[in-house]
């Protein structure tokens, strides 16, 4: 599959929508942009917080997220000894 597309004046280009979804990426996706000789080359980034999702169960958020991650991580840790 290939597509032709034009850089705008802020350097930007637009990926096809086709192109988008058969690769699975999404709406503010984080890319990573490799330069291999004269191609540049996109790859798909994948959210820590999406590979995570759903493992532990929060009852309400809180203000200090750091602190919420090393609860769950020694409950983790507790569980799996």
């Amino acid at each position: 599959m290939e597509a032709v597309v034009k850089v705008d004046e802020k350097g930007r280009i637009v990926i096809p929508k086709e192109i988008r979804e058969r690769l699975g990426i999404k709406e503010k996706q984080i890319m990573k942009l490799h330069v291999i000789d004269d191609k540049i080359v996109l790859e798909r980034l994948s959210s820590i917080a999406d590979e995570y999702y759903g493992v532990f169960e929060v009852k309400h958020w809180p203000e200090d997220l750091d602190t919420l991650l090393q609860e769950a991580i020694k409950s983790w840790w507790k569980r799996s000894t």
